[in-house]
């Protein structure tokens, strides 16, 4: 649906894309540090408010490589539009809200609009030139990292300087733009994967997603050992079993099963899982931790501005790095940008456990924080596309992403179970509470870092070199094509 008669510049292309995708990424977060004031704004209680991020999560996560899926099917660009045209009308409809019910609506036709990241990889790797694809994905995925870090930078000012509101007025005017842009500039993909969606993998995959995510989600309040989360635990087990089995016996399966088993996939996929243990609990507590009245012994008693702030540092450095993703992954490898990354949040996590006496320590560990993920993000991303075939490019990405969401899950449960186990006479958690949880953080970031010893090596082949790979075991690297050297 580009303007009839050419094809737009790849960096115009880029341009669109990054503003939708950003546009998705700012609507993760900034409901997060105003929980509070929508649960005040809507007469409603703490947990029923939580389902306003849980609402949110969990159509996230089945809708993601739905939409990814069907881009390959029918058209990258114009569902692109479709997920952006649902982010606007659930934003619409969350400014709106005058009740819980409404506002956990519209929070799950937001969700649709996780499509945009799988969409925005498949478009890249279908339109740009060789040498530019793997810096593209990764300041993509970057930039879904560097929004969510921004929505808590800046929600308190929006909140103080106008109202809550805003904060879905603002992401839906972003993203009506992106969809007239993505109209006029973004070309609609050659590539396609005819088929359909069979409704039986779909419904085990929602299925398994929304017992898991309720089950961690609720685990803080319910109790890890009551039968509600070891119920949906089991359920969520029993029906995943069921949805991979459905998947391989499926003439159209919506994931293909071997794809998922290419060791380029499962392990990126299983770092993927780790980061997002690390990364999205960090942008949930921290907050929370620097907020404490510095009376307790700890924390700075900021406010939401001021802890936002504190966040910025991780956002700024994890932009600064995508712009040189590409070039270090030509040089070193995207496995080696993996495994440094994690090994640099590790760093960032032992900062947060052991030193955040001072102001200027929560800064640097953010801004270290901002750097591996920034790296860790840009690689593997860029890893995922390159290793499947261009069709099945949207389902293996929005997977990926999936995974990493689900990660933030666990973490976040985790970290909600360490912190409020230890609380002090005032009702506040305790330090000791905080430690352990970001050291329990840099634990499973240390284990991504192990875990990305087992991402393939790979070898160079000049980018020149139209030679058909021999298999789809492919990846691409700017300035240079990388050939698995290993057989499935």
């Amino acid at each position: 649906m580009a303007l009839a008669g050419r094809r737009p510049h790849h960096q115009v292309t880029f341009a669109v894309l990054a503003l939708g995708v950003g546009a998705y990424a700012l609507l993760q977060s900034l409901v997060t540090p105003v929980l509070t004031t929508v649960q005040a704004e809507l007469h409603t209680t703490q947990s029923a408010a939580t389902w306003v991020l849980t609402a949110y999560l969990l159509s996230a996560s089945i809708f993601t490589p739905i939409m990814g899926r069907l881009g390959d099917m029918i058209g990258k660009e114009r569902v692109f539009v479709a997920a952006l045209i649902a982010l606007a009308a659930g934003s619409l409809l969350a400014a709106l809200a005058s009740s819980i019910t409404v506002m956990i609506v519209a929070r799950v036709i937001q969700g649709i609009g996780g499509g945009v990241l799988p969409l925005a990889f498949g478009i890249i790797r279908d339109e740009f030139p060789r040498d530019r694809i793997t810096g593209a994905v990764g300041a993509i995925a970057s930039l879904s990292a560097v929004g969510a870090g921004l929505g808590i930078v800046l929600a308190g000012p929006i909140v103080n300087a106008l109202d809550w509101h805003w904060l879905f007025w603002i992401p839906m005017v972003i993203t009506i733009i992106a969809a007239v842009a993505a109209v006029l500039f973004v070309p609609e993909s050659p590539v396609r994967t005819p088929g359909r969606i069979s409704p039986l993998p779909a419904i085990l995959l929602s299925g398994w997603l929304v017992a898991l995510l309720v089950a961690l989600s609720e685990a803080p309040d319910w109790g890890w050992g009551s039968a509600k989360v070891i119920g949906l635990l089991v359920a969520a087990v029993v029906l995943a079993a069921a949805w991979i089995w459905s998947e391989q016996h499926s003439t159209t399966p919506l994931i293909d099963m071997r794809m998922m088993r290419l060791t380029a996939v499962w392990t990126n996929n299983l770092v993927a899982l780790l980061i997002g243990v690390g990364m999205y609990a960090t942008f949930a507590f921290l907050p929370e931790f620097v907020q404490t009245p510095s009376d307790t012994g700890y924390g700075f008693g900021a406010s939401i501005t001021q802890s936002g702030l504190m966040l910025l540092p991780s956002s700024i450095t994890m932009f600064v790095v995508a712009m040189f993703a590409g070039r270090m992954a030509q040089r070193v490898g995207g496995k080696v940008l993996v495994i440094a990354g994690c090994g640099i949040g590790v760093l960032a996590m032992a900062i947060l456990a052991f030193a955040h006496g001072e102001k200027w320590e929560i800064y640097l560990a953010t801004a270290v924080m901002g750097v591996g993920f920034g790296l860790a993000f840009s690689a593997m991303s860029g890893l995922i596309v390159a290793a499947v075939p261009p069709e099945q490019t949207g389902v293996a990405s929005g997977m990926n992403a999936n995974i990493r969401t689900i990660g933030g899950s666990i973490g976040s449960a985790l970290m909600a179970s360490i912190v409020t186990s230890q609380i002090a006479a005032d009702g506040l958690p305790k330090e000791s509470g905080y430690s352990a949880g970001f050291a329990m953080l840099g634990g499973g970031l240390l284990l991504a870092a192990v875990a990305g010893l087992l991402i393939p090596q790979l070898r160079v082949r000049p980018a020149h070199d139209d030679t058909d790979a021999p298999h789809p075991e492919l990846a691409m690297v700017a300035g240079g094509t990388l050939v698995g050297d290993e057989s499935e």
